[in-house]
């Protein structure tokens, strides 16, 4: 069975359960940086960064897979379809968000905002030099994604064309190696200890491939291996076992993040890990994948929107319980913080979303209609 054919309504039960985690612990590693807090939150949330690796891994497994899925079928990759559909999924409610930035001064989580031409371009996490983190910061990973998108059905194409995939593991290591001399290479030269971290390590989109590959490569030994797949899935709680463990090490490795080690090994090592959590949420017949949650299907649904908001509407939540007078370094700031957010992303969801969704179907939908009758003419 395909599994990128999912259980229940077209969907992928594990995948929505790490998709609702991913976001949460996002959620808490801001939070605590943004606006005063519980004092609990600080080490609960240190290590949220790694949510936005897990999405890497997500993305490239979910990606990676549709676009290998067709090339195992004999198929080409349909790269007009795919440009089409991630344009429509990922750019219209951003650009909603990035209109608040820009329009409402009031949503912005801090002062400094980099030029508009950078986040329309998707260029944002490349020479970032905006002091105290910046306001709409959180859209570097996009930017990677956006990179991602561009590039990968390319690559795939010409390891088709140039049987290449038969070296795949030994092109997969190379990747990693290369990624790894990079960052090394943009600490030891670049950053030197004491510059802009984030500028030189942590958001290029060439220091962070680590997640999309390791979510690229799950999906292909799924594609084209499935005698080691099977392998991999037969033993899902040995997997789990490995990826929790893997990035638990991952955590006292990467506890430095602006370390030589934790930026140069931390960020692979915690790639691997939630691949080995990947592969377990999507064995068959796994805890991950048998269990059923609307409360993780609702937070994966709207988590995109979500993360596009949250700093914002954690800023605006503040900036409005302080008025009316209340305490806002408790509980409540976090509760309300989280509904807001929570309501605001289902809203962005229903209003902008899933219009677009609807909208990229009947694009599609003519785009075939026309391609068909040539295709049919041709043939």
């Amino acid at each position: 069975m395909n599994r990128f054919i999912a259980s229940g309504k077209g969907r992928l039960n594990g995948l929505d359960h790490l998709r609702a985690f991913a976001i949460a612990y996002v959620f808490l590693f801001h939070y605590p940086n943004l606006v005063p807090h519980p004092g609990w939150m600080v080490p609960l949330g240190r290590f949220g960064w790694s949510g936005v690796d897990l999405f890497f891994v997500l993305s490239g497994y979910l990606i990676g897979g549709q676009l290998m899925a067709a090339q195992a079928a004999g198929r080409k990759i349909a790269v007009g379809d795919f440009y089409i559909k991630r344009f429509f999924r990922i750019v219209p409610v951003y650009l909603v968000v990035l209109a608040l930035y820009f329009g409402v001064p009031l949503f912005r989580e801090s002062d400094a905002l980099t030029p508009l031409w950078k986040f329309l371009t998707f260029t944002q996490n490349f020479l970032y030099e905006v002091p105290g983190g910046g306001t709409f910061s959180h859209a570097w990973s996009l930017c990677v994604e956006e990179h991602f998108y561009v590039v990968l059905p390319a690559l795939l194409i010409l390891l088709a064309a140039f049987d290449l995939r038969r070296h795949a593991v030994w092109i997969a290591l190379a990747v990693l190696m290369g990624g790894i001399g990079i960052r090394a290479f943009s600490w030891l030269v670049l950053f030197k200890g004491n510059g802009n971290w984030v500028e030189w390590i942590y958001y290029p989109t060439y220091n962070r491939l680590d997640g999309l590959l390791v979510g690229v490569f799950v999906a292909g030994v799924q594609q084209f291996s499935p005698e080691r797949w099977l392998k991999w899935t037969a033993r899902p709680g040995l997997v789990l076992a490995t990826g929790v463990a893997l990035l638990v090490l991952a955590m006292f490795v990467g506890s430095a993040r602006a370390s030589f080690t934790g930026s140069v090994f931390g960020f692979p090592l915690v790639s691997l890990a939630y691949g080995f959590i990947v592969v377990a949420a999507v064995s068959p017949g796994a805890f991950l994948d048998v269990a059923r949650s609307r409360v993780t299907r609702f937070v994966a649904t709207i988590s995109y929107s979500f993360y596009l908001v949250h700093k914002g509407v954690i800023h605006l939540t503040h900036l409005a319980l302080a008025g009316l007078g209340f305490e806002v370094d408790g509980v409540l700031g976090l509760v309300a913080s989280l509904l807001l957010a929570t309501l605001a992303a289902w809203a962005l969801y229903r209003l902008v979303e899933r219009p677009a969704m609807a909208i990229r179907s009947v694009v599609l939908a003519k785009r075939n209609a026309v391609l068909l009758p040539q295709t049919t003419r041709s043939a």
